[in-house]
């Protein structure tokens, strides 16, 4: 992980490899918003890049790499204090987001699973998947916190 100070603020710049276990989850997300936070790139009570992190990756151990334990789940984040850009990247084969049903339809707003795609795009600001659906690159922006307003947060 890298922390910077930039002439707007601190910026974080961060990889990491997960394993494919749903369990994995939750506590790398609340570090990193912890840390988002923090630094001032994510204000608090704002869930929306929280959210939209936590379907991506579900959606890459699930379905991406199956629960393989010998597959990871590698992350790419950069954070900045007007703007978050996240991707998530797993080792599976992809897939047509044309064929992805649709969650509001009718006949799919009782299913159990079938929104992850859905929230993302609804939270996010921009949402793209590459490399044949294996990569999912989301973008936010957060508004802009003066570079003191951040410099406290991290100093807390």
């Amino acid at each position: 992980m890298t922390i910077a100070h930039n002439q707007g603020g601190p910026c974080i710049e961060l990889e990491r490899s997960l394993p494919s276990e749903v369990a994995a989850i939750s506590p790398f997300v609340d570090r990193l918003m912890l840390l988002f936070r923090k630094c001032g790139c994510v204000p608090e009570g704002e869930s929306g890049v929280e959210i939209a992190l936590r379907e991506a990756l579900a959606n890459a151990i699930i379905h991406g790499n199956h629960e393989n334990p010998r597959k990871h789940v590698h992350v790419r984040c950069r954070c900045e204090l007007d703007e978050i850009s996240i991707a998530v990247k797993d080792e599976g084969r992809g897939f047509d987001l044309n064929k992805i049903a649709d969650p509001t339809a009718p006949e799919n707003t009782g299913a159990v699973h079938g929104r992850g795609i859905y929230l993302m795009k609804a939270l996010m600001d921009d949402v793209r998947f590459e490399e044949g659906g294996v990569v999912v690159c989301m973008r936010k922006s957060t508004g802009k916190l003066s570079a003191n307003d951040a410099q406290q947060n991290w100093l807390e």
